[in-house]
């Protein structure tokens, strides 16, 4: 039986980079008497980044005004040193400059303070980057302890481990084994499908539960989607977090890897009823997948060295299917003209639509599966035109982009009209994209803050003047769950 991983106990460890004694003196006294945080000053700014690789703070305080070294170059420098590249990072400033406080942003700065504020403050900023750092490398370590527990479950003996790993079905693994080249390195061209599937928003709840819940969640999900896909005769490239990468036609070609990768797909959706009420039964929030399909050119076989090698894919191919998936909400499956193409009349189209992903020169055109017949014959239940009931009062929002034209620290202001729990149709300044994925900042009607941690995608541009657009939430933060519902009661 597999022992459960014991993850590692993180403290709050603060390090101060300030010139200035006094400050330094100042923030101790203000940490005096908190006896789960470490605090570590620094007085040459030369030092810090030394020091910070020494003592791995989870919160680093750091002056903007220091001789020998400009605090937005330190800035910089912690960014790009690997081990502080994550780490929540406040600058503190003599005063409040909106100039140095936007550039300090985008150098990668986490909060801006002028110094020094209220000790209640200093340490309530503390324990909320902390906490947020700390839950970030637990995320993390849950992750890596579940890649060893996998390897740990693994049953078949070591020349098979070396060259497959654990998801491979036995049919599969007799195949490539019955040659002496089944572990040389080295691959071939072939013309495969490929699937990508990922929770939808799964990032914004594992920062809100602990890392053995997290871990918890993901095993389930795993544990379902394998036998699935293992049921299709899908090859498991990987496990990328809560995403699954997936081959059909590797390392065996069959005609219909089109076909049942679709289907595959098909019911891996109609499972998450299945993991949701496993979730539910634990207490754990529920979850949505996206899934993404396409067929094309790849180069397969053995990837890496003679010590340790994978079988895998190589190709643009795979980064198509990862920019496909990522245009999904919870619950749908997006496939390529070519997956299309190769499956023929006996797929359900709910839509379609163009697209231009990065890294491609021309609009693609792609399609909402919703079904699929013949001797598969599974269907996911059929969409319903949705009309969302309006607000007696619009809910005043704050809207960025998180990729796009806009910056991080950009915003658009907007209000929520109309709305159900799962969409809302916003009116904003201007339009935003189809497919953008945008986070807001929602407000009761007193304009007071309930959450700036609610996540959404873009499905419809509804109109251009005025601005309205559909979105579809792909994360809800409890706070901002609760409030909703009252709205909608």
């Amino acid at each position: 039986m597999t022992k459960q991983p014991v993850l590692k106990e993180h403290r709050i460890t603060v390090l101060l980079v300030d010139d200035q004694k006094m400050i330094g003196e100042s923030v101790r006294r203000m940490l005096t008497g908190e006896k789960d945080i470490d605090f570590h000053y620094c007085q040459d700014p030369t030092q810090a980044i030394k020091a910070a690789n020494q003592i791995s703070p989870t919160v680093i305080l750091q002056d903007l005004v220091m001789p020998e070294m400009d605090g937005l170059r330190l800035v910089r420098y912690f960014r790009a040193n690997p081990p502080t590249r994550e780490v929540p990072l406040i600058v503190l400033s003599g005063e409040e400059d909106a100039r140095i406080k936007a550039e300090a942003f985008a150098l990668g700065a986490n909060d801006y303070m002028v110094k020094l504020p209220d000790h209640r403050e200093v340490i309530a900023r503390i324990r909320y980057h902390s906490k947020g750092y700390i839950n970030l490398l637990e995320r993390n370590e849950a992750y890596k302890a579940l890649l060893e527990s996998q390897k740990q479950l693994e049953i078949r003996n070591s020349f098979i481990r070396k060259t497959f790993g654990r998801y491979l079905s036995d049919d599969v693994v007799d195949s490539i084994l019955e040659s002496p080249e089944g572990t040389r390195l080295g691959g071939e061209k072939r013309r495969v499908t490929i699937m990508m599937s990922d929770l939808r928003g799964f990032t914004s709840i594992g920062e809100r539960l602990p890392a053995e819940n997290v871990l918890s969640m993901i095993n389930i999900y795993l544990e379902t989607m394998t036998e699935i896909i293992l049921k299709y005769q899908g090859t498991i490239d990987e496990f990328i977090g809560d995403a699954i990468l997936v081959i059909f036609g590797a390392p065996i070609l069959r005609e219909d890897d089109a076909l049942r990768a679709a289907a595959c797909a098909v019911e891996m959706q109609l499972a998450m009823k299945q993991v949701n009420a496993r979730n539910n039964q634990k207490g754990y929030p529920p979850v949505a997948q996206g899934i993404g399909i396409n067929t094309g050119d790849l180069v397969v076989g053995n990837i890496g060295s003679e010590k340790r090698s994978k079988y895998g894919v190589v190709g643009s191919n795979v980064n198509l299917t990862s920019r496909i998936e990522s245009y999904t909400v919870g619950g749908q499956i997006l496939i390529s003209e070519t997956t299309l193409e190769a499956c023929g009349q006996i797929l359900r189209i709910d839509d379609k639509m163009q697209v231009m992903p990065k890294g491609v020169k021309n609009p693609i055109t792609i399609y909402e599966l919703g079904g699929i017949g013949g001797r598969f014959n599974l269907f996911m239940p059929e969409k319903e035109k949705t009309n969302l009931p309006k607000l007696k009062k619009n809910l005043p929002v704050r809207l960025s982009i998180i990729e796009g034209k806009y910056t991080a620290n950009e915003f658009l202001a907007g209000s929520i009209i109309k709305m159900n729990a799962d969409m809302a149709d916003i009116s904003a300044e201007s339009q935003i994209d189809r497919h953008s994925n945008i986070k807001l900042s929602l407000f009761n009607n007193q304009e007071i803050l309930i959450t700036e941690n609610l996540y959404a995608k873009v499905i419809q541009n509804l109109s251009e003047n005025p601005s309205v657009f559909r979105i579809q939430f792909t994360s809800i933060p409890p706070e901002a769950e609760e409030f909703l519902k009252q709205e909608l009661a």
